[in-house]
């Protein structure tokens, strides 16, 4: 019986793997997501580092739009209406009652000769607020690499700590089948078998678990760079010199004096601070006098319905001739003439008026003197150098929080590089260890208490050295995002 159930579940085994194999072979074969590419889909989906983006597109427009303030200001106006009562028509020179349509154009333009210098102060704070932005853009892009970066590799040692629990799994599982062996021998007494399996069941549990962070860790990164859940992928380990960046000298003092260089953030407040004092330059202005030279071009056109473009008008030429019933035998004849003439009321043509007769030009100079508005000028002056002083402070702050940064990130990279080496001698010392308490135990010589210590002590040294190796790495990513020389070729180049 004991024979024919092993064959029997020794077919459904066979037969479950050939199933499998064949699914396998069937299905799609699940992407590899290289580290790249990650960053690469995580900078173009990322929502804050493309809202950046385009603020510095309008950040553009407003360094453009100062530059154009120091032109002139050119514009063309043109009406057209129709008045029914009375209107004042400047063709005749009268105030008439009907109906007049009115056609009026003009070009207009004015110049500003001087404020206080306040269009060249706007001119430099856009130009550096646009710099500012610039250096935000790229520090946000440092912010997104940063970010996917660590949750990348978070996945990676996710992978190795998977690879880990199943190795040690089916380790434990065909020292399971050895022992049942020996307990169906009599070599050994059940408690050993019972002990085993309660060892190996515990590595299948951590081996779950660890899958299951792995999941969990892949939907992070998913989120992190907006690609679909659903789409299963793997991630691909960089060629990373570990014994390069261990190797690695540092001095603290160097680094905190290039991240004042690469640092976006603390270039982001140093033009800040720029922008904001010429800002406020600006805003003084306006409590100075102005000077504006204008200019305007026009013309207009006037029609007058109701009023006939010719007129009837009647001569009377008196005329001597003979009358016999006058004393004189002559008497006075009137003939009546009836002319059409061009009425002179008429409205001119278009052409006529709007060409010639109502053209006019005016133009001049205007000096505007602020003296009293409620104090509005000086408010705004006020508000400006308190922005400016903010600023001021801002950069401060920015600049001992980046030395904090270095200094500190550089003493964890020491720290990281010492754990990896001391992992490393665990690894060995665990993996020696093991081997010889596995040699006793199948000898019977020591009991299975220290065989599983021996085993757990193994486990927890690749782990640890896992965890170590990726801590390194993790590291000197934030070292140099710490620096603000944070770039993609770099972390493939590890």
């Amino acid at each position: 019986m004991k024979v024919m159930r092993r064959i029997w579940i020794a077919s459904v085994l066979a037969f479950s793997s050939v199933v499998s194999g064949h699914a396998q072979t069937q299905g799609a074969p699940v992407k590899v997501l290289k580290f790249e590419e990650a960053v690469t889909i995580g900078l173009r989906n990322n929502v804050l580092f493309n809202t950046q983006k385009n603020n510095l597109e309008y950040s553009q427009m407003q360094k453009s739009q100062s530059i154009a303030g120091m032109g002139p200001n050119i514009s063309l106006n043109g009406s057209a209406a129709r008045i029914d009562g009375n209107s004042f028509n400047p063709n005749t020179g009268t105030v008439v009652n009907g109906v007049r349509d009115n056609v009026t154009g003009s070009i207009n333009g004015n110049l500003n000769l001087f404020s206080g210098l306040r269009q060249q102060n706007l001119v430099r704070q856009y130009a550096n607020a646009l710099d500012a932005q610039t250096y935000f853009v790229n520090r946000t892009s440092q912010d997104v690499i940063n970010t996917v970066a660590m949750q990348y590799l978070r996945v990676m040692l996710d992978v190795e700590l998977v690879k880990i629990a199943k190795e040690n799994f089916d380790a434990l599982a065909k020292q399971l089948d050895q022992v049942r062996e020996q307990v169906s021998l009599g070599a050994r007494g059940p408690v050993d078998q019972h002990n085993q399996d309660a060892q190996t069941k515990a590595a299948e549990l951590r081996f779950i678990q660890a899958q299951i962070n792995l999941n969990n860790d892949k939907a992070l990164l998913a989120q992190t760079i907006l690609i679909d859940a659903l789409e299963d992928f793997d991630v691909e380990k960089p060629s990373w010199d570990l014994n390069e960046i261990n190797n690695e000298a540092l001095d603290p003092a160097t680094l905190a004096d290039q991240a004042k260089q690469y640092r976006g953030d603390y270039l982001r407040a140093t033009k800040q601070e720029t922008a904001q004092h010429f800002a406020m330059n600006a805003a003084r202005g306006l409590m100075m006098p102005s000077l504006i030279a204008f200019g305007t071009f026009g013309s207009a056109y006037n029609f007058q319905h109701g009023v006939s473009d010719s007129l009837d008008v009647t001569t009377r030429t008196p005329v001597i001739v003979y009358d016999a019933t006058q004393p004189t035998g002559l008497g006075i004849q009137e003939i009546k003439t009836v002319q059409t003439i061009e009425n002179p009321s008429s409205p001119r043509p278009f052409s006529e008026q709007f060409r010639t007769n109502n053209v006019y030009k005016q133009f001049g100079v205007q000096l505007t003197i602020p003296i009293f508005n409620g104090l509005q000028n000086r408010s705004a002056y006020k508000l400006q150098k308190v922005l400016y002083e903010n600023a001021l402070l801002n950069r401060k702050n920015v600049e001992y929080q980046i030395r904090n940064d270095v200094i500190r990130t550089v003493r964890n990279f020491e720290g990281a590089k010492k754990a990896y080496a001391v992992s490393v001698d665990q690894v060995t010392a665990a993996e020696m260890a093991l081997s010889l308490e596995t040699e006793r135990f199948n000898l019977g010589v020591t009991n299975f208490v220290d065989f599983a210590n021996a085993n757990r002590a193994y486990i927890q040294a690749q782990t640890d050295k896992a965890a170590a190796e990726y801590t390194l790495v993790f590291q000197r990513i934030l070292l140099q995002y710490a620096v603000g020389t944070l770039k993609t070729e770099d972390l493939t180049k590890q």
